[in-house]
């Protein structure tokens, strides 16, 4: 279901719309100690988590710390011909670069997600930015990460433009509320980011089907590239992937939590990211409000005299937290 815009309080509240100053009060400082941000804030922590609790994630190729490592670029990415690099604590999909090529061996010149060429030169000074602190929550010297490629998975081809989709569920106390496909799109430069242009594409929780979209808060139904229709594209494995944002929860100690999966031609899901303060455009992605699903999450686990399990709560969110007809 769509939401208009400019929408009435009185109308806000029926869907259960959460503003961001409830989403930082209620639902981030009581539900997220202050303790665990690192683990989520710094990718690399994110990233050795998710593997020692047996989670899929890129491989990492490299992490450079210091201006004289970029010197070992050349040697670094020598038997590679894609990678990423990203700042360790970056935000908002900013600072990451996209390597899906080369142009030429010699000199080195590569070639960046959008087509445009990348020098080695240009990719030293991108290290030092990152390094700097140029991309860093609140400016802080950083680290870059070097790591594997996502390789761009057919399911999602007619509705995203070159880069890879990915899929954001919001998990409430280890459930998982609600979920959106993020579609690049060649305004956002082929990245899956909101905030640059790409399209949010509700999901529906029990049926793992998506649903109309977002672009810079106005809803979408068609891709602005390839004109396809957004919704009706069913995403494999929907179970599993719930259940994965579920252990999230469990990992990091977050009662609110963002986790964002891609889905690998030849890997399967892969965790990229996560993050302790999501965003709120999903609930326009899916044109309800997170509020309610979260009261019935509370309502559910206050009743309960045990813990469930990552699949049992998987298995709960599905049944019980589908699209409501407001």
């Amino acid at each position: 279901m769509a939401i208009n815009w400019p929408i009435s309080p009185r109308r806000l509240r029926e869907l259960g719309i959460v503003g961001m100053n409830q989403r930082n009060g209620q639902y981030i400082a009581e539900m997220n100690p202050r303790r665990y941000y690192p683990l989520v804030d710094d990718k690399l922590l994110s990233k050795e988590l998710a593997e020692e609790a047996g989670l899929n994630v890129p491989a990492l190729y490299a992490v450079i710390r210091t201006p004289h490592e970029i010197r070992n670029l050349p040697k670094i990415v020598a038997g590679h011909e894609e990678f990423v690099i990203k700042p360790a604590n970056g935000a908002g999909g900013d600072g990451i670069l996209v390597i899906d090529g080369r142009q030429s061996e010699s000199p080195p010149v590569f070639r960046k997600s959008s087509g445009k060429p990348a020098s080695l030169d240009e990719i030293g000074l991108h290290l030092s930015n990152i390094l700097a602190g140029a991309y860093s929550l609140g400016g802080r010297p950083d680290a870059a990460m070097i790591e594997y490629r996502v390789q761009f998975s057919p399911l999602f081809e007619k509705i995203s433009f070159q880069g890879v989709p990915d899929i954001r569920t919001i998990v409430y106390r280890g459930y998982p509320v609600m979920a959106m496909v993020r579609l690049p799109t060649t305004q956002s430069d082929g990245k899956a980011n909101l905030h640059q242009g790409a399209i949010g594409a509700g999901v529906d929780m029990a049926k793992g089907c998506t649903l109309d979209g977002v672009s810079h808060n106005r809803h979408v139904t068609h891709h602005p590239d390839t004109h396809e229709p957004v919704s009706g594209v069913n995403i494999p494995g929907w179970q599993s992937l719930l259940e994965m944002a579920a252990r999230c929860g469990d990992i990091t100690g977050l009662g609110y939590l963002g986790v964002d999966v891609v889905l690998d031609r030849d890997l399967g899901p892969l965790i990229l990211e996560l993050n302790a303060r999501p965003g709120l455009s999903i609930q326009v992605a899916n044109g309800e409000g997170l509020r309610h699903r979260i009261e019935r999450v509370d309502r559910h686990v206050d009743y309960l005299d045990r813990t469930e399990t990552a699949a049992e709560r998987a298995d709960w969110s599905r049944e019980n937290l589908a699209p409501m007809n407001l």
